[in-house]
């Protein structure tokens, strides 16, 4: 069986999670804060606020963008459902946004479509870490007063006019679930570049605790901390962070990596006008987190006899991103017509990818995906 996706882990990053282990500091601790300074050194982030998932990093970036009850948010549909499922934690609307039919992200057109009187914030997603337009995005949104939130769970490493994502936007989140590029087995990162923001968002992850554990501890008088506001526990530990700070040391490697097995996927691929595959947009470099392709021609009557007949080949595929107004904890949410979204939902599906992929193994996948 050729998996879809395999985390790219060995003995550095178990050596690592051992020593953290050994030290005594297993919850959030000195690790934490090196590998927020790490993540801000790799990705040109003012300050990075880690927590124990993307989910989370976007909740308290709602919270850290002063979103709240009687805000209208635009998010797209086609994202992972955390990505709507987010804004009610704030008491905030949800309003779905199409997108694009090439890169599958939102654009400036597609949000000035559904903008309303109430709109105070836009989450915009880095979908399969493919860069989003990102300057007539913030435009839009700098120009009507709406707070731009970047759902960068995808994109780590990824490149906006040649400059990682992260520093674009006033709050951005990423994730380290296992199929992303960097992994921490579950975790997340929220890049920021207001220091008032990030000071606060780093007491809400830990229960809004005016003082860390390792200032608490460090002390040589003993201190009482104070809680402030209703804060949350959205800590990451310390033995997360210290595989995270080994995987971000492969950071360059893996995009690297994946860059070359993609380019190998589209010479494979070449000449085929019942596919779309996935090319870098105009204004940026992907880090190809996924390999998602769109059938032309089919419909999802044949992509999902393709899924099938892959997977009974031996060959790990699945279906493209979901789009969260098809699902019934979104039904009931009005919306304007999603016509791109339900294309893709419903015509994509992801081809595996990961660092250890052979070109023999990606000729089995494409064999398996032309015989269908």
């Amino acid at each position: 069986m050729i998996p879809i996706i395999k985390p790219w882990l060995g003995e550095e990053e178990a050596l690592a999670a051992a020593h953290a282990v050994r030290s005594g500091w297993i919850a959030q601790g000195p690790k934490v804060a090196e590998f927020e300074a790490a993540f801000c050194k790799a990705t040109g982030a003012a300050h990075a606020i880690a927590v124990s998932n993307c989910t989370t990093g976007l909740h308290l970036a709602l919270i850290g963008a002063g979103i709240g009850p009687g805000d209208d948010v635009i998010v797209p549909s086609l994202s992972f459902i955390a990505t709507a499922n987010c804004v009610p934690y704030v008491g905030a609307n949800v309003v779905f946004a199409d997108v694009d039919p090439v890169t599958q992200n939102v654009t400036a057109e597609g949000l000035d479509a559904v903008w309303t009187p109430r709109t105070r914030a836009v989450i915009a997603v880095h979908q399969v870490g493919m860069p989003l337009d990102l300057g007539p995005i913030a435009a839009l949104c700098a120009e009507r007063g709406a707070y731009l939130i970047e759902d960068a769970a995808c994109a780590i490493g990824s490149r906006y006019l040649g400059q990682r994502i992260g520093p674009h936007s006033g709050l951005v989140v990423f994730s380290f679930h296992p199929r992303k590029v960097v992994t921490t087995g579950e975790g997340g990162m929220i890049a920021c570049q207001d220091p008032a923001i990030a000071a606060r968002l780093r007491t809400l992850r830990q229960h809004a605790m005016s003082l860390s554990d390792v200032a608490r501890h460090s002390s040589r008088t003993f201190l009482f901390e104070t809680y402030d506001e209703v804060g949350y526990n959205y800590r990451m530990t310390d033995i997360q962070a210290a595989v995270g700070l080994v995987q971000l040391a492969k950071l360059d490697d893996m995009i690297a990596t994946r860059r070359a097995l993609a380019a190998h996927y589209a010479e494979l691929l070449a000449g085929r006008d019942d596919l779309m595959v996935p090319r870098d947009p105009p204004h940026g470099e992907t880090n190809f987190q996924s390999y998602c392709i769109k059938l032309l021609d089919g419909g999802r009557a044949r992509r999902d006899a393709l899924l099938q007949s892959m997977s009974d080949a031996g060959v790990g595929v699945k279906r493209g991103i979901m789009a969260s107004h098809l699902e019934k904890a979104w039904a009931a949410q009005p919306h304007a017509p999603l016509p791109e979204t339900e294309r893709w939902t419903h015509e994509s599906l992801v081809l595996p990818l990961y660092h250890t992929l052979t070109a023999d193994e990606q000729e089995v996948v494409v064999a398996a995906l032309l015989a269908g």
